[in-house]
Order: C-alpha cells, then sequence, then structure tokens
C-alpha cells in the first residue's frame, strides 16, 4: 500500500514538471530593458530564499530546496521528500518625463524537488526561468510639416519570449563539514523582437525589423561549501559557486521588409549566418552565521562577467546594413545581498514561535547597456515568512510568503518601480521513514 502512494506522488510530480514547462513559456516582465541582451535576468530562487531577497549560497537547510547552491543538497533531511513550487504577482510603474505607466504580471515561476540518496547525498530537480521577454511600446515624432498635413513616424517595440531551464543536481559530503555539488541543465527557449516604422503618409514606405531565435543548449553550475562549529551555538557555513561561460546557439535571424503601403508590395533581407548567443562565465560567494538554528545571518556577492560576451547586433555603416556578432554591448553584472531568517522556535508548541521572520536588501548593477550608455541599477528589499502547515499527518510542510520592491533607475532612461509578492508552497513528505508494526 505505502509503494501505492509513493507512486501515485510520483506520478503527480511528473505530471505537475510537465504542466509547468508549459506555463514558463509565458513571459514575466514588462520591461523594455528585456529588448537586450537575452532579456531580464531572472532571479533563480525558492520560496525561502526569496524572504531574504534572494540570499542562500552559504545557507544549508535541511527542509528547504536551496538551488542556489547545489552543494546544499547534502544537508537535506534522511526522511524527506521535499516538493516546492512557486508564483508571484507584480505591478510595476514606469515613469519617464513625466510620463507614467502601470503594468501587471501573474507568473508561475518554479516548481522543484530534492531528497536525500544516500548517506551524505543529497539530490534535487526542476523546472527555473532563466531570462523573461516581454514588451510592447510605441513612440511617434514629427518629420514634417506642410500647409495641407502634418508628416509624423511611429516606432513599435514588441517582444515575447524568454529560457528556461530543466536541472537535475546532486549535493555530496566527502568530509565533515565539506561539501561539493552540481546541477546540469538542459536550457532551452525562444524569442520574437520586432521594431516596425511607419508614417501617417502612405507615400513612405514602412520598414519593418524581426529578430528571432531558438535556443537547446546546456547550462552547468558548481557549487562548494564548508561548515565549521565557531561556538557551542554557532556555526559557520562559507559557500561558493562557478558556472563556465559557453556558447549556446540560438541561430540568431533578422528580416527586414519594406512595405509599400500603395502598392502592397514587400521586398524583404535576411541576415541569419554564423550568429550566436552565449552565457558568461559566473561565480558567486557568501556566507551565513548560524546562531543556535533560530538567527541566521548572511552575506553573498555574485558576479556575471557579461562585458566579454558578444552577441548579434544590426549596424548600418556608409548606408549598408549588417547582422553580425560585435561585443562591448554589456557590462559585468555585480550583485550584493545581505539578509537574515530568524525563528524563534522551530519545534516548539506555539505557533507563532515556529515562524520563520525574513528579511533582505540587495544592490545590482546592470548588464546591458542601452545606446551606448549603462543600463539601470537595482535597489532592492524584501520581507517575507515561513508559516508551518500543521495538520493530523504533517507538521514540517510550509507556506512562505514574501513582498519584495525593485527600484530600477539611471540618468535619461526610463524608471521603474516594481512591487512583487511571491508565493511558495513547501510539501515536506516522511517518505523513508521505517514503520514498525507491533
Amino acid at each position: 500500500m505505502d509503494k501505492y502512494f509513493r507512486m501515485k506522488k510520483i506520478s503527480a510530480v511528473v505530471f505537475l514538471l510537465a504542466s509547468a514547462s508549459q506555463t514558463f513559456a509565458q513571459s514575466g516582465t514588462n520591461s523594455p530593458y528585456s529588448q537586450f541582451g537575452l532579456g531580464t535576468l531572472v532571479e533563480q530562487t525558492s520560496g525561502f530564499n526569496r524572504g531574504m531577497n534572494g540570499l542562500g549560497l552559504g545557507f544549508r537547510e535541511r527542509n528547504q530546496v536551496n538551488f542556489l547552491n547545489p552543494a546544499s543538497y547534502s544537508g537535506l533531511d534522511s526522511l524527506s521528500f521535499i516538493f516546492d513550487a512557486g508564483a508571484s504577482l507584480q505591478m510595476t510603474h514606469f515613469s519617464e518625463n513625466g510620463m507614467k505607466k502601470n503594468a501587471n504580471n501573474a507568473n508561475f515561476d518554479y516548481i522543484v524537488g530534492a531528497f536525500r540518496a544516500a548517506k551524505n547525498v543529497g539530490v534535487s530537480f526542476g523546472l527555473i526561468p532563466l531570462t523573461s521577454v516581454g514588451y510592447n511600446y510605441s513612440n511617434t515624432s514629427t518629420i514634417g510639416v506642410s500647409s495641407s498635413a502634418v508628416t509624423t513616424s511611429t516606432n513599435t517595440y514588441n517582444g515575447e519570449g524568454g529560457l528556461r531551464q530543466a536541472y537535475l543536481g546532486v549535493g555530496w559530503q566527502p568530509l565533515k563539514g565539506l561539501s561539493v555539488g552540481a546541477n546540469i541543465s538542459y536550457l532551452w527557449g525562444s524569442y520574437e523582437k520586432s521594431v516596425v516604422n511607419s508614417y501617417n503618409d502612405a507615400s513612405i514606405k514602412t520598414l519593418s525589423q524581426y529578430y528571432t531565435a531558438d535556443i537547446r543548449s546546456y547550462k552547468f553550475d558548481l557549487g562548494l561549501q564548508y561548515t565549521a562549529k565557531v561556538s557551542k551555538k554557532d556555526w559557520l557555513t562559507i559557500g561558493a559557486t562557478f558556472s563556465p561561460g559557453h556558447g549556446i546557439g540560438g541561430n540568431p535571424e533578422l528580416n527586414i521588409i519594406s512595405t509599400n503601403n500603395q502598392t502592397g508590395v514587400a521586398d524583404t533581407l535576411s541576415y541569419n549566418k554564423g550568429l550566436s548567443y552565449s552565457l558568461p562565465t559566473s561565480f558567486g560567494i557568501g556566507f551565513s552565521w548560524n546562531r543556535n538554528n533560530r538567527l541566521k545571518f548572511g552575506v553573498d556577492y555574485t558576479q556575471q562577467r557579461w562585458s566579454s560576451v558578444e552577441a548579434p547586433l544590426y549596424v548600418v555603416t556608409n548606408n549598408v546594413g549588417a547582422y553580425e556578432m560585435k561585443g562591448n554591448q554589456f557590462n559585468d553584472r555585480h550583485k550584493v545581498t545581505v539578509g537574515a531568517d530568524y525563528c524563534p522556535q522551530e519545534n516548539g508548541r506555539n505557533f507563532f514561535k515556529r515562524m520563520h521572520y525574513r528579511g533582505g536588501v540587495s544592490y545590482t548593477t546592470p548588464y546591458v547597456k542601452v545606446n551606448g550608455v549603462d543600463g539601470p541599477k537595482e535597489i532592492s528589499a524584501s520581507l517575507g515568512f515561513g508559516m508551518p502547515i500543521i495538520n493530523s499527518y504533517n507538521n514540517r510542510s510550509m507556506l512562505n510568503v514574501s513582498v519584495q520592491w525593485v527600484n530600477s533607475s539611471a540618468t535619461s532612461l526610463i524608471k521603474e518601480n516594481v512591487f512583487r509578492i511571491n508565493i511558495g508552497l513547501t510539501f515536506n513528505e516522511r517518505w523513508f521513514m521505517k514503520w514498525k508494526v507491533e
């Protein structure tokens, strides 16, 4: 009977993973900055990390999936199968030169699982987003005035898509206090972007640029953690991660269509030779201080070396256009996060003392450039809590809820204020406990 119920649970997990792969095809952003590079970089965090604004490189959680550092899997509870899924609702306020606009998004963010496979060995798997593309805006300008009419030009920008990854990871503790881990991911996704230049005068041709790419590749992440007992009630964990950069292909293509609005005749010019996208080399380092399993404080620093990455770019020289690989389009991305998790009494009887109270702040530099100028820097903060779910057969599952504010701003560019509500549900089942019948 027990085996039957386990098979039903495994089947449910597989079904949800398949369903989530379709859901991730939807865009989770409205930002015009997602038109650059591979799109807006999605913070790859689960519910408990988000309460601390994405902190986690030095965290070893026995009852949460911390895929920020695969070395943490070795610390999973030996009796548990953990299943975690999360969604978010965000409200974005845009402002530029006195103009304001609001946009809303709801998104299914991630779905992951983890279990302890053997002594000192943990395994994790799941679907998580990597980048998101989603924008639609236009601007109109006057290009000519005559006695009978005003001629205007309108540029319309539209894009959607993004990259997702399905990962399988393992963490191993070969020596007391020292853990290593790795995630291997299948990376896939596509985007469609367009720029349409049209006029209110039908005698002027409409010029349309359509950019497409379809990516199928891999991603590899390594993790390391070392934990030392500093005193009777204090532990210090130092974590590090590394991800090698490499080409991911994508067959980027550009089609430029010139349309005569009076005759309906269109001429198409295509560029699709020898182009590809790449991921940057990335690394991170962080630590957490654990005070008697009540207060956990940590700091993370990550860097993505985008400045060395080339990407396709359409350039016009002497009235001759070319879609070719160009460097100097991106900056190295740096992020610093400080956060904490406080639980007064994790195994106590008082409900509120068993809750986790979390908070964190971050500062992030941009990886994109906008017309040769650095994109917006980010300042963000979050507050959250983890609420235990207690019933007659399970007191180990948890509801993670957090609110996050992200401010993106740069001189003479669009400013964004994002208010996000994150909800994550962690199911923690006792799958591997041996029952004794008397």
